[in-house]
């Protein structure tokens, strides 16, 4: 996969966000495009060495339009300049939680793991739950050494522990959060100057597998909401 065409083209439509130039360019955007397909199957091949359940994936159905929601937005723009992707056993849906991978230029790009979306309640209250009972496991899988290294837990959050908790457990501070996530920032040279990305990356996933493990564990028997 050419890593460089992607931040190329991606670039260059930071630099010109409009339709008319998008879509006289439409075919540097399906080049480009490939070019992520192609590192997406790479980086399928490299997690199914430590999670299998991710291989049945079609890269096609993982990634997300570059065509953004301007209607509440005072930003006009129609194009998001980013390639972006999750991977998890159900593909790109939020939960079960997975792999997430967006390249953007101007070091904004980024892999990722954990429950980003905070607008689902049920999730937010599993979780939550999940923390109580499970307390020491959490802490043990946010303080492993590996992990500690490379992340640290995000994700919105109320400025009070919510109602139905007590005020006092030991992780109060992460019962206050709607959503938890983990990001690795990525500069634009990690990005396109290794051949071996797909492997860094997948270690870098390998290493926050377990926190996804243990969201989706909090998250088990959660059904996604009919549109």
């Amino acid at each position: 996969m050419d890593t460089q065409l992607i931040m190329d083209y991606l670039s260059a439509l930071c630099r010109n966000n409009n339709r008319e130039w998008y879509h006289a360019n439409r075919e540097e955007y399906k080049k480009a495009n490939a070019e992520f397909e192609a590192l997406l199957q790479a980086l399928l091949l490299e997690i199914g060495k430590f999670d299998a359940d991710v291989l049945h994936n079609n890269p096609k159905d993982l990634t997300f339009k570059l065509v953004r929601d301007t209607r509440f937005s005072h930003d006009k723009s129609p194009y998001n300049p980013a390639f972006r992707a999750h991977i998890s056993s159900k593909g790109k849906l939020p939960v079960p939680v997975g792999y997430y991978i967006m390249i953007k230029p101007g070091g904004q790009s980024f892999l990722g793991g954990g429950l980003f979306a905070d607008m689902f309640k049920d999730a937010t209250a599993m979780i939550r739950d999940y923390i109580v009972r499970n307390g020491e496991e959490w802490e043990a899988v946010i303080h492993e050494p590996e992990f500690a290294k490379y992340f640290t837990v995000q994700g919105t959050a109320l400025k009070n522990v919510p109602a139905g908790y007590e005020k006092g457990h030991p992780q109060a501070e992460y019962l206050k959060f709607k959503s938890w996530y983990l990001e690795y920032p990525l500069s634009d040279e990690e990005v396109c100057g290794a051949e071996d990305f797909p492997a860094k990356a997948a270690g870098l996933f390998r290493i926050m597998k377990p926190f996804n493990d243990y969201l989706n564990r909090a998250l088990a028997g959660f059904q996604m909401p009919e549109r």
